[in-house]
């Protein structure tokens, strides 16, 4: 149950009884309306903008408007007053029956509480990590994967029909650099003296383990043979290998994907021509010569007729090359058949999950898919700043696996999957992001994964009491639900009850804002109102959760608790967290 939607509706259904008596005009448009909790919540439990957002509309005073509504609020079902505040405002204060039913609504839908439809089925591919097979993911790829993972959960749970989208780039130089440097550790396996590897290679240990996989299947075939000869056939090996690795590596962060998507059958199935037949066909493919990138000097810049897109028809500061001088394809040519093909699968929303360094990229790919889709599809980046990794506020040396970064398995092997999932997501996707080490395990309120981790645990520990207290008493929610809510009167009991109230909406703005970590938010501040709570039983015997000789108040607390942990395991699923049962 979203208490909000209910008075939205109920709202609409005021301004449509108004209409029929004459008071207000028809054609209203309320789509600006608000419904949430006002900023003061002395103010009430509900506050909405009504008011002023029809004034223009109906030509009236916002306060005489305000007035209208609120008199017919006043009789709506669990509205206990209306008050018209400011210009025109509107705080409701819900009876308190109303807000103390809360808590068995909430365990009776159990995990389903605060799931929405507000995305409509609509078709989402959610694209993220999407990284050159070419080594193990490093921590920039962690935040990336991980706010990506997370976008699409809590999509799924608003509502959308989420597609999760892997674009492996197995085409171009850096595969054929790859093959090359497993060439290197395959004769390295045969015994042949390597020495250093050279400058353009990839240095990395994780190259081992595929040289000897070379040897033992081709024995010393390729060891003194033409690059010709092997070249393909490794980099098919090669990339096959890494993308094992990576696929290792996403797995130990929880990370899932529902496509994993070639680059090179792009190339090989002829969709790279199909794509700009389709632009060109629209006028936006011609043959020109571009002018000097910024900070090439003319005489460094060799001016070569080159197959280009009209980007700048779509607002980008230049047009882009598709194909080269040379006849070869141009990345942006891939990338621009990539997108065409997620149109042609029938997404309506495209959302694709880059690092910060890929920003000046973002333009040429709106204006590509504003010339194949028009308004029919809408695209988002989003892109991920870098991660600082410390330990005690000291920067963390690099990795000897890698030979040049810290890996993703490096960051999960010290402080665990969960860890690292939820620091993450406690900072919007284009915010740095300080990871210390010492700080991201430490038991104290200062790290938000545990003390969100603390509360379920705690929870789950009252209850394990009270089963061994009450052995003849049914813990189970559906059991609980059937508590007398009516016993809540404490304003903290209250208070966190009107806060999970406010689930269900914070679900469908981070939803439709595409912020996980405001679910992260969330997630804290109501771990922290049920620690007040519990330090307050502490302080006060009559308000514990478990209260020897009276069974009903014992009940009732139980259940409260039970919806506060019922929450933060959901919530924890959406952003792909183990919800633990003790610490």
């Amino acid at each position: 149950m979203n208490i909000f939607e209910i008075y939205r509706k109920a709202l609409a259904d005021i301004v449509k009884a108004l209409q029929q008596d004459g008071k207000l005009p028809g054609d209203l448009d309320l789509g600006n309306v608000t419904i949430e909790p006002p900023r003061n919540a002395d103010h009430g439990d509900i506050s909405t903008n009504i008011a002023m957002v029809l004034t223009k509309q109906a030509r009236m005073k916002p306060r005489d408007i305000a007035h209208m509504v609120a008199e017919r609020l006043l009789v709506v079902d669990g509205v206990e007053r209306v008050d018209v505040a400011g210009p025109g405002f509107i705080n409701i204060v819900l009876q308190t029956r109303l807000v103390q039913s809360q808590v068995s609504e909430i365990l009776k839908a159990g995990g389903d509480f605060g799931r929405s439809r507000v995305g409509d089925g609509e078709r989402v591919n959610v694209e993220y990590v999407s990284v050159n097979p070419t080594g193990p993911l490093h921590v920039g790829h962690c935040r990336g994967a991980i706010f990506g993972d997370a976008l699409a959960s809590l999509m799924d749970f608003a509502g959308y029909d989420v597609t999760r989208e892997y674009y492996i780039n197995d085409a171009g130089g850096q595969i054929d650099v790859l093959a090359r440097s497993a060439w290197l550790r395959y004769r390295q396996a045969l015994g042949d003296d390597i020495g250093e590897i050279p400058e353009g290679l990839y240095p990395g240990d994780y190259l081992v383990p595929v040289g000897q996989a070379l040897a033992e299947k081709y024995g010393d075939r390729w060891q003194d043979a033409d690059e010709g000869e092997w070249l393909e056939e490794i980099r098919h090996f090669a990339t096959d290998a890494m993308m094992d690795l990576v696929r290792a590596d996403l797995e130990t962060l929880g990370i899932k994907h529902d496509v994993f998507f070639s680059e090179l059958t792009l190339h090989d199935s002829g969709e790279i021509k199909k794509a700009l037949a389709r632009l060109e066909e629209k006028g936006l493919i011609y043959t020109g010569v571009l002018e000097p990138p910024k900070g090439v000097r003319p005489d460094d810049w060799e001016m070569r007729p080159q197959t280009l897109f009209k980007s700048t028809d779509f607002g980008d500061d230049v047009d882009r090359a598709v194909q080269k001088s040379d006849g070869s394809w141009t990345y942006f040519a891939a990338d621009v058949a990539y997108h065409y093909n997620k149109i042609e699968r029938g997404f309506t929303t495209l959302i694709d999950v880059w690092g910060a360094d890929h920003g000046g990229y973002v333009k040429r790919v709106e204006s590509v898919i504003e010339a194949l889709a028009g308004d029919r599809v809408t695209f988002d980046v989003r892109l991920c700043q870098m991660v600082k990794l410390l330990r005690n506020g000291a920067p963390v040396k690099m990795s000897k696996r890698s030979g040049a970064f810290i890996t993703m398995r490096d960051i999960v092997d010290e402080v665990g999957k969960d860890v690292v999932r939820f620091i993450m997501l406690t900072r919007k996707n284009d915010a740095s992001l300080d990871f210390d080490f010492a700080r991201v395990t430490e038991q104290s309120k200062d790290n938000p994964v545990f003390y969100v981790q603390y509360a379920h645990a705690r929870v789950q520990s009252v209850l394990r009491k009270a089963g061994a207290a009450l052995p003849d008493i049914d813990l189970s929610k559906i059991s609980l639900a059937q508590a007398d809510m009516s016993l809540f009167t404490d304003s903290s009991e209250l208070y966190l009850i009107r806060n999970m109230m406010n689930w269900p909406r914070f679900v469908e703005n981070a939803a439709l804002a595409r912020e996980p970590h405001r679910i992260a938010y969330y997630l804290y501040e109501l771990a922290s109102e049920f620690h007040a709570l519990w330090n307050k039983g502490n302080d006060n015997p009559d308000l514990r959760f478990i209260i020897e000789g009276d069974r009903a108040v014992t009940l009732s607390r139980l259940a409260l608790i039970s919806a506060v942990a019922a929450i933060i395991a959901t919530g924890l699923d959406i952003l792909g967290v183990e919800p633990v049962t003790e610490m």
